[in-house]
């Protein structure tokens, strides 16, 4: 892959005063949590936003022929996934999806199957819609670094005749990881001998580490196929999560048709005036900026791995296959990951997310965001090990 050359990722955007999420912080906080990055989207996507901006008119929008090409055409050059054009429905966003799907596969008290730590959001589209979680959690070989399914707890899960869906995060959201072909294919039989319907969230799937790639759920066998829902958009990759738009994936008919009907009932089965140009932008014109941004993104996991290893000897920052987060591994400082958090963003202005919220071992880990300017990066990492020396000296 080429080095940056036709963009400038080093820029620092001023994005306070900007009504955004991440940024509403004190004027001497930085914020390295919520999952959006500091760089401004593709030319290709500002342009195709002024354009359409330009029009003047605003109107109810429909979903033409080209959205569906983009995305095929997208899967298949980047996954080697063949999607046919009937398989894929509008969305207004991967989380109503998934929360739509949610409501009309399951009945009220019945189990959705998710594997901690997981994105904090697959709880909520559980739990608000009164079903139960049921927790099958990654098992984590602290001596390697690394997070892994436990198959035999899986199959346990999933054999509750309670358990009727399974939400998977794939590349995985927190920890990093592209599960393998026959890891996923794994999953699909134990589902589909359990009766269990796969819900998987794969919109981290295009911030991978160079060289690697992730397999779609869908394409690691038929039964994956046949028995999957995905969601997948342009927004966590190309950095437009302002803008509502995404695709569900859905090859089997019977399933589809519930879908289509679930989304339509809940009213988010219909495109803004922006969400099909900046589809189409992003994945027909994006791929370069893309490319380059990976690049930038796994220079900045470099940079942080080696500040880490030398200065902050007490954590340890977990491998990561995809996303342009760090999953850190504190374990040796606290098991309060919380109350660290805090006690960080008291102490230094730097806030990141207590893995806390995404259950399971995360109590031991904090979940900080890189992708943003390597200034930023650098200061954060200062912070970091002001927090943490600070932390320890306060504990002693």
């Amino acid at each position: 892959m080429n080095t940056v050359k036709a963009y400038d990722f080093d820029k620092v955007t001023d994005r306070r005063h900007s009504d955004s999420v991440k940024w509403d912080v004190g004027e001497n906080e930085l914020p390295m949590w919520i999952a959006d990055m500091d760089f401004p989207t593709a030319p290709s996507i500002i342009e195709a936003v002024k354009t359409r901006a330009d029009h003047g008119i605003y109107g109810y929008t429909e979903v033409p022929s080209e959205w569906y090409d983009c995305y095929i055409n997208w899967w298949k050059a980047r996954h080697n996934f063949e999607i046919k054009k009937e398989w894929l429905v509008y969305c207004a966003g991967a989380i109503p999806a998934i929360s739509s799907a949610v409501r009309k596969l399951s009945t009220p008290a019945e189990k959705v199957l998710i594997q901690s730590p997981v994105y904090n959001m697959f709880y909520n589209s559980t739990l608000n819609n009164g079903r139960v979680i049921i927790d099958s959690p990654l098992g984590y070989n602290k001596e390697t670094g690394e997070f892994y399914i436990d198959f035999e707890d899986l199959e346990e899960k999933l054999s509750d005749p309670q358990t009727t869906l399974m939400i998977l995060c794939n590349p995985h959201n927190p920890v990093g990881r592209i599960w393998t072909k026959d890891e996923l294919a794994k999953i699909g039989e134990l589902c589909y001998k359990h009766h269990v319907t796969v819900i998987s969230d794969e919109i981290h799937c295009d911030i991978v580490e160079p060289g690697k790639h992730y397999t779609p759920f869908a394409s690691a066998s038929d039964i994956c196929r046949d028995i999957s829902i995905t969601c997948v958009a342009p927004t966590k990759c190309f950095n437009i999560a302002g803008i509502q738009t995404s695709a569900i994936i859905i090859p089997n008919k019977a399933i589809r048709n519930r879908v289509i009907r679930a989304i339509n009932t809940d009213e988010v089965a219909e495109p803004d005036t922006f969400s099909v140009c900046t589809a189409l932008a992003a994945f027909n014109e994006g791929g370069q900026w893309l490319d380059d941004l990976m690049v930038y993104i796994d220079a900045n996991r470099d940079y942080c791995e080696e500040y880490v290893e030398k200065n902050i000897p007490d954590i340890r920052l977990i491998k990561a296959d995809a996303t342009y987060l760090l999953w850190v591994d504190c374990s040796d400082v606290t098991d309060d990951s919380l109350e660290l958090e805090k006690f960080i963003r008291e102490k230094t202005g730097l806030y990141v997310c207590a893995g806390t919220m995404y259950g399971g071992s995360g109590k031991y880990f904090l979940r900080i965001n890189i992708a943003c300017p390597r200034v930023l990066v650098e200061d954060g990492m200062a912070r970091l090990k002001a927090g943490i020396e600070a932390y320890k000296i306060r504990n002693s």
